[in-house]
């Protein structure tokens, strides 16, 4: 249970920090006034005034903000205001949230990859690990046996192997393979498994560490986020047209996969964290009011009509995006229950 609290609380917290100092730094190249920058909402636990700022750490870890001067409409107005910048300073400021979201990931992978290495299956036809029970396992085989022919038929490669087990769900197979120096020959009959409706035998390849320089890291991590945030958008996408179940996640389900990571090591928590931090940033790209895509939608608007939309008007809207956002925090909080709940 600790380490899931401790696991949650940073990888929340390293999200939600990186995602407001886009927004703080962008802000005060640009010239505006930033009253406060909080971590977390509710009543304060922490907080500290420098210069013109505070600095604050609140109870509920859930996200956090930047109290700009002259957001809201209502209040007194200056040269460093929000509301006084042009649209082009306003957007940007707005978008570096996520932007920095885009950021973290290629930091945190990089590191992975270069002080962990990048873990990748090995094509020889030599076996790393086996299950228990399975038929592998059953027939004798070990870690580290080559497996040479099946059916006399020469195996060239892992792949090869695979192939040639995959096919052959209930039949016999005559495997020639070499331990230490000597040639040996086992039957054994894969089992079909229905999840990957193929045979399989429980056996895993040999996996080799690869360590790639600084340079190489940083590509490597700059190309997996851009790999992944495709494949995130045309699963947004996927859902919102109705193509794929909505299968979403909220605080409790978070918190969970947190921790389980965290059990895994240090790597697997980054490796998540890296994961979350895309997401959070696609999902605050979304056009919903309240979210930072909202607020980029509010400015194109006021660009195009050369003035910003009334006080009445935003109150609806921001009301509306609010509402939404809470309906579909309540919809991922009971799904979250009902998997904990099995």
């Amino acid at each position: 249970m600790s380490i899931t609290v401790i696991a949650t609380i940073f990888v929340f917290g390293l999200l939600i920090f990186v995602h407001e100092l886009g927004h703080f730094v962008t802000a005060k190249i640009v010239g505006m006034r930033v009253d406060e920058f909080a971590i977390g909402f509710g009543p304060k636990l922490l907080s500290r005034k420098h210069g013109e700022t505070l600095y604050s750490l609140r109870i509920i870890p859930l996200g956090g903000f930047n109290k700009i001067a002259g957001m809201d409409p209502e209040e007194e107005q200056d040269e460093r205001s929000f509301s006084a910048k042009p649209i082009w300073a306003r957007m940007l400021v707005i978008v570096a949230g996520s932007a920095m979201n885009f950021v973290l990931p290629i930091l945190l992978l990089a590191g992975v990859f270069f002080y962990a290495g990048i873990d990748t299956p090995s094509n020889e036809a030599i076996i790393g690990s086996i299950l228990p029970d399975k038929p592998a396992a059953r027939a004798g085989l070990m870690t580290g046996d080559k497996i040479l022919a099946v059916n006399e038929h020469k195996i060239d490669s892992w792949r090869d192997f695979v192939d040639n087990i995959q096919g052959n769900a209930g039949n016999q197979l005559n495997v020639r393979y070499e331990r230490h120096g000597e040639i040996n020959n086992i039957t054994l009959v894969p089992e079909f498994d229905q999840k990957a409706n193929k045979g399989i035998v429980g056996i895993m390849p040999q996996i080799q560490n690869y360590r790639p320089g600084l340079l190489e890291s940083i590509g490597l991590a700059v190309k997996q986020t851009y790999l992944v945030t495709v494949s995130m958008i045309i699963g947004i996408g996927q859902m919102i047209t109705g193509q794929i179940a909505a299968e979403v996640a909220g605080p409790i389900g978070v918190a969970q996969m947190a921790g389980e990571f965290a059990q895994l090591g240090v790597i697997p928590l980054l490796q998540f964290a890296a994961f979350l931090s895309i997401n959070l940033g696609l999902i605050n790209l979304l056009p919903v009011p309240v979210l930072d895509g909202g607020h980029i939608v509010t400015l194109a608007v006021e660009g195009v009509r050369g003035k910003p939309l009334s006080s009445s008007k935003m109150q609806i809207v921001q009301m509306i995006g609010f509402v939404l956002l809470m309906l579909l925090l309540i919809m991922a909080t009971f799904k979250d229950v009902v998997r904990l709940s099995g």
